[in-house]
């Protein structure tokens, strides 16, 4: 491959990808700098290992995977654990707020959400605000299809347990987050 279809490549990836790589960062960082620096470091990864992108659909799973780990690696040296479960906690208050009935601040979501642990909120995450299916989640976190279902569907359970020792009645919740506790994404 030429250096010109190399770098063509790379911005079809790029551009196609650029967004939901941010999103997925920014759900996951403190600071607008933090997910530059996250996304930047994805895409110089991409760059690096072009090869190794599986063509269409299948090069966003990659990526995915490639911001998962770039995530952790920097978590890993910051040891920013609690600071995840705040913003995740954020992130929840601020969909439930948007999606609320007048007067209906679903605190007892963001308070069971929070109390999972960091792997169920992650594969509920993908699932809810990535809108990824068992398969995608799947290669995004380097597992077995079966596993992936398995882990998503024991992560609803727990978090419907969460819900209901909150007194949540998830009718009310609205549709995304009762497909988080119910069904298939």
């Amino acid at each position: 491959m030429t250096h010109q279809d190399r770098k063509q490549r790379f911005e079809v990836i790029y551009v196609a990808n650029y967004a939901d790589i941010l999103a997925y960062v920014r759900r996951r960082t403190a600071s607008h700098e933090d997910a530059a620096d996250a996304v930047a470091e994805t895409f110089a990864t991409a760059w690096r290992r072009l090869d190794d992108i599986p063509e269409g659909r299948d090069a966003r799973l990659w990526l995915f995977g490639v911001a998962r780990r770039v995530l952790a690696n920097g978590r890993r040296a910051e040891s920013r654990r609690s600071e995840l479960v705040e913003r995740l906690g954020q992130e929840l208050a601020l969909w439930a707020a948007e999606h609320a009935e007048p007067g209906d601040h679903l605190r007892g979501v963001k308070e069971a959400f929070a109390r999972l642990s960091p792997g169920d909120r992650e594969i509920l995450a993908l699932a809810g605000w990535e809108r990824l299916g068992s398969d995608e989640i799947a290669t995004v976190l380097g597992c077995s299809r079966a596993n992936a279902r398995l882990r998503l569907h024991r992560a609803r359970k727990r978090l419907a347990k969460q819900l209901l020792a909150e007194n949540v009645d998830i009718t009310r919740i609205g549709l995304r987050a009762v497909a988080m506790t119910k069904g298939t994404p």
